[in-house]
């Protein structure tokens, strides 16, 4: 058996698996909460099972989160923060041209539904299963998602750069179809990213009827 003193430096012992890095035990539990969701679903699935796939105890495992509606509460809050992330970058790097920050909008969605297929099918499907007080608290982001795109659809209606009838409409059709991706994308199929991106934004600049 080992002992402490047989461990590499930096690593504890976790008796219950393999030594897990210091630090490493918040990212390998959410690494295994996203892949067992995604197999089992928010029901298939049990705080044991995660453990067992991030490698730690189930003591270990409490230490970070009390249980598993948290952690589905806290990998869903994850991943709408770094979509926000990704939006405040994208429109920082344009001016106030609706177009243009439509443009942009598009481009940062797109690409997070890509690179974060998992996390946003796993928000879409669990979200059902969230707890009231989890819902209610989450909700609250999701309607700021909503207001940033509804802000530049409406500016860009109010300043003739778009002339769709229904603004509301508009975003929600534009907004559907990039969520869409992450459900049907295949990263090994024939579109790629760039070419995804620049076909969703003429289609969101057609929904908007730009007319530039």
């Amino acid at each position: 058996m080992s002992t402490a003193s047989d461990l590499p430096p930096g690593a504890v012992d976790t008796r219950a698996g393999p030594v897990i890095p210091r630090g490493g035990g918040r990212d390998a539990i959410t690494g295994a909460a996203r892949e067992i969701f995604a197999e089992r679903g928010y029901h298939g699935t049990s705080i044991r099972d995660i453990a067992k796939r991030a490698g730690l105890s189930l003591s270990a495992m409490y230490y970070w989160h009390p249980s598993k509606q948290h952690l589905l509460a806290a990998l869903i809050e994850e991943s709408t923060y770094d979509y926000f992330h990704r939006c405040d970058e994208a429109l920082r790097e344009v001016g106030d041209d609706p177009a243009d920050r439509l443009r942009a909008l598009v481009r940062a969605t797109v690409e997070y539904r890509v690179q974060r297929r998992i996390e946003s099918n796993i928000g879409a499907q669990e979200w059902r299963n969230l707890e009231p007080d989890n819902r209610e608290r989450l909700a609250g982001l999701r309607r700021s998602a909503t207001q940033l795109w509804a802000d530049i659809i409406n500016d860009g209606a109010a300043r003739g750069t778009f002339r769709c009838a229904h603004p509301e409409d508009a975003r929600r059709s534009i907004v559907a179809a990039c969520n869409a991706i992450a459900q049907w994308y295949e990263p090994a199929g024939e579109i790629g990213l760039p070419d995804l991106v620049e076909r969703y934004t003429e289609i969101a600049l057609r929904i908007a009827d730009h007319r530039g």
